[in-house]
């Protein structure tokens, strides 16, 4: 067990590539916008990745899996486990005539605020590098054990003389990582790999609370793997003779995706393939960081000009009280403070490819190239629920059976309609002359289907994501 960060690792470390990648994971939602102590938001932090002790009830895991594939007989591993304990940073000041101290909200040491915050300790366990050999015998594994902790840091005024005190503790935990590896059907020799985590720690107060329970849990739990004389097999786009192995593969509460350098060409290159990232929330093979994010604002579920806005319209007050509640908020408030216009401006959005316009613009309009776009006679030629398009050499419109599948991964949810059928309900061209069809996925409630076209809720894909089921195309 090791306390540290992916941050800061030696250039020849396997994980140095994926360092801000991983440590965006780990302190996702670790304090919310306002980046107030007393904001209702910030009352219930910790939702990814939590690992309760096995008292506090069903409700809540107490343990995560991931399994994933390796291809490669003679494959290294190296494991890395990382999550956050809670420390707990309470603000006293001395008690009065009867000696001792006290706990407060808040105190002022010289020009600095403190206020009572849980914070977190970074936490790492390295099972190093092993063989897949090993591995796939006895399996492997290392226990997770932390003891309590309790500091207590002085607070003094600007002429020295003490107001009070912090005190810092952490409760003990304990735990464990189980690795297994066993060999899967396919056509090629590939290796199922079965990491489990898991909170043991004991503890008999299971109705105390969120905060009681969390200063005993295991926070934003994810895994780093590296490989070594092989490579991973993409769970999400796996290639044709891996795809029933990665079908059989279960996760709970961990998501397995390769990481790492895509190559200069990522349409042309598949990508690293000896990183891989489980972490607690879905994300698509090789994420990134926006290059135009200006650092880490931890409530990510937002967008970065959103929270950059929201910041600047605190009050003076507002933003002393974020700055005292943890040294991370405080940077947020600093960096937005700070942020020079033309920064805030590449915030607002970004093109990440450009089609060339070829002669086929127009190729959509009615008048042709010669009507413009704008015009409403444009407008007036189309509609959705008559116009059609070629999917697999089959004339498709609305009311047309299709198989869903998305390839652009413009959505989250492309994932889960991957092969489900749905219906057509119309045929969009946009002013670029891209078509566009819009389905109701079919559902095993007809009402349900019927209520998503009533009001309009359409997934929409490019034509190259669709087929055409054999029973529904013409004889």
């Amino acid at each position: 067990m090791t306390t540290g960060a992916v941050t800061g690792r030696d250039a020849d470390d396997p994980f140095a590539a994926v360092c801000r990648l991983a440590d965006a994971v780990l302190y996702e939602g670790y304090v919310l916008y306002p980046y107030r102590a007393s904001a209702a938001k910030n009352r219930n932090r910790w939702q990814f990745g939590v690992l309760v002790p096995p008292a506090a009830g069903a409700a809540h895991a107490s343990s995560a899996s991931c399994e994933f594939l390796v291809d490669g007989p003679h494959t290294e591993l190296r494991l890395l486990v990382r999550f956050l304990q809670v420390q707990a940073r309470v603000v006293e000041v001395p008690a009065g005539e009867g000696g001792g101290y006290r706990p407060v909200p808040s105190a002022c040491a010289g020009e600095r605020v403190w206020t009572t915050w849980d914070e977190a300790v970074e936490r790492e366990v390295d099972l190093g590098w092993v063989p897949l050999t090993t591995l796939a015998g006895s399996g492997g594994g290392a226990p997770v054990s932390l003891a309590g902790d309790h500091d207590t840091e002085q607070l003094v005024d600007d002429e020295g003389r003490p107001v009070g005190r912090l005190v810092r503790r952490c409760w003990p935990l304990v735990g464990a990582v189980t690795v297994t590896a066993a060999p899967c059907e396919a056509p090629c020799p590939l290796t199922r790999m079965r990491v489990e985590v898991r909170n043991d720690t004991v503890w008999d107060g299971p109705e105390a609370g969120w905060d009681e329970t969390t200063r005993r849990s295991l926070l934003s739990v994810h895994l780093l793997v590296a490989a070594r004389g092989g490579r991973f097999v993409s769970s999400q786009d796996p290639p044709a003779f891996a795809s029933a192995a990665a079908a059989a593969c279960v996760n709970r509460g961990l998501y397995p995706v390769l990481v790492g350098d895509r190559g200069a060409d990522p349409g042309a290159d598949p990508g690293a393939d000896d990183l891989l990232l489980a972490a607690p929330i879905i994300l698509y093979d090789h994420p990134e960081l926006a290059p135009e994010s200006q650092g880490d604002s931890f409530d990510a579920t937002e967008i970065d000009e959103i929270l950059t806005l929201r910041v600047l319209t605190l009050t003076d007050e507002e933003k002393a009280e974020a700055r005292a509640t943890d040294p991370r908020a405080a940077a947020v408030v600093d960096r937005c403070d700070g942020m020079p216009e033309e920064v805030l401006a590449r915030l607002h959005g970004a093109i990440r490819s450009l089609r060339p316009l070829g002669a086929d613009v127009g190729r959509c309009q009615p008048g042709g190239p010669g009507l413009p776009w704008w015009d409403p006679g444009v407008d007036a030629a189309f509609d959705p629920r008559t116009d059609v398009v070629l999917v697999d050499g089959s004339v498709v419109g609305a009311g047309a059976k299709v198989r869903l599948s998305p390839s652009r991964r413009a959505d989250a949810q492309d994932m889960f309609v991957a092969g489900r059928s749905a219906t057509v309900t119309g045929v969009y061209h946009d002013v670029d002359g891209d078509v566009h069809v819009a389905v109701v996925v079919d559902d095993d409630d007809d009402q349900g289907a019927a209520l998503h076209d009533w009001y309009g809720r359409y997934l929409y894909f490019r034509p190259d994501e669709l087929d055409v089921p054999d029973e529904a195309a013409p004889s």
